[in-house]
């Protein structure tokens, strides 16, 4: 398994020509997703199978600021001592997350993000699945039930949600609301929503669950929520509730099995109780798709259908081969 990569001198020397300065390499890589900056310089690059070191690139603390500093000011926000946690997204389709000391220890930490142009079919992907597994995730986008795609960070699960959306009937109107957009989906009705953060004096913040609220205005037939991470899985189960099937959302969690404990603590945020969130998740999402990441391998999806348990508790039961 490749652990390290060794960057070419020519480019480690060169000075900073543009706001990626030497990171302008990786960026220009189309198998590199992610790379990362740590607070002592190291260069950390992530081509699909898990970050690896970037050897014969270090980057001085002055510099790796200044690259930090001109990535969130060419998406509109400033980096520094009133703002030390910065997220933004660049026009050209990448993402920019910054922390200056002393809330990261020992320098500036980034972590920046490609979200690459070419966007990949369901049969593009590298996955090891079944055909019962295929058919039975194809025919949830066909028949439009309500899709939740699980899995850790870094996963693939918005990659495979834009791939089935890119999949849904050409009559669909298809609403996207993200923290920050990614979702890249070949299909001629899309409307991205992304949240806004507030400004330096702490005002005009617009979140993800008044989104979720607003959205339900536009006569979404597929309504998407990128990720789910508090409030609006209130709003979200709401409307899944009433109506507005085949959409889909994404939630980190380990396992199939931790989805029921990940939405519960979610729950809390929401302001919903757990036998609430038990009786609306089990009749919102019709199936969860849980993605796990091989390290060097194809990804691999686990199926499963959420059940109230006793004492109307959510649950999840694993879709077995022979049910499929």
């Amino acid at each position: 398994m490749q652990t390290q990569w060794t960057f070419p001198d020519s480019v480690a020397s060169a000075a900073m020509g543009t706001e990626l300065g030497p990171l302008t390499t990786l960026s220009n890589d189309p198998d590199v997703t992610d790379v990362f900056i740590l607070s002592n310089g190291q260069v950390f690059a992530d081509r699909g199978y898990g970050a690896i070191h970037v050897t014969g690139l270090r980057l001085p603390p002055d510099e790796a600021l200044d690259i930090a500093r001109k990535l969130i000011e060419q998406g509109g926000r400033h980096l520094d001592e009133a703002s030390p946690v910065v997220d933004v997204r660049l026009g050209s389709g990448i993402r920019v997350h910054a922390v200056l000391p002393p809330v990261a220890v020992g320098g500036a930490v980034v972590s920046i993000r490609f979200q690459r142009a070419s966007q990949r079919g369901f049969d593009d992907l590298a996955l090891d699945i079944t055909e019962e597994v295929r058919h039975t995730v194809l025919y949830a986008v066909d028949h439009y039930d309500t899709v939740l795609i699980t899995g850790a960070t870094g996963s693939g699960k918005t990659t495979l949600l834009a791939s089935l959306l890119s999949l849904a009937s050409p009559r669909d109107r298809i609403v996207t609301i993200e923290d920050v957009s990614e979702l890249i989906i070949d299909h001629p009705h899309v409307v991205s929503l992304e949240c806004r953060q507030p400004n330096i004096e702490g005002v005009g913040e617009i979140a993800l669950h008044h989104l979720v609220r607003e959205s339900l205005r536009m006569r979404p037939t597929r309504l998407v929520v990128g990720e789910c991470r508090g409030a609006e899985l209130r709003d979200l189960l709401s409307a899944l509730n009433t109506g507005h099937r085949g959409g889909a959302a994404t939630l980190h969690a380990n396992s199939l099995e931790d989805v029921p404990v990940r939405l519960d603590s979610l729950a809390a945020l929401a302001g919903l109780t757990s036998e609430q969130l038990a009786r609306q998740a089990h009749s919102a999402f019709d199936l969860v798709i849980h993605v796990t990441a091989g390290h060097g391998s194809a990804r691999t999806l686990d199926l499963g259908r959420f059940v109230l348990m006793e004492g109307d508790r959510l649950g999840v039961i694993p879709i077995t081969p022979e049910a499929l």
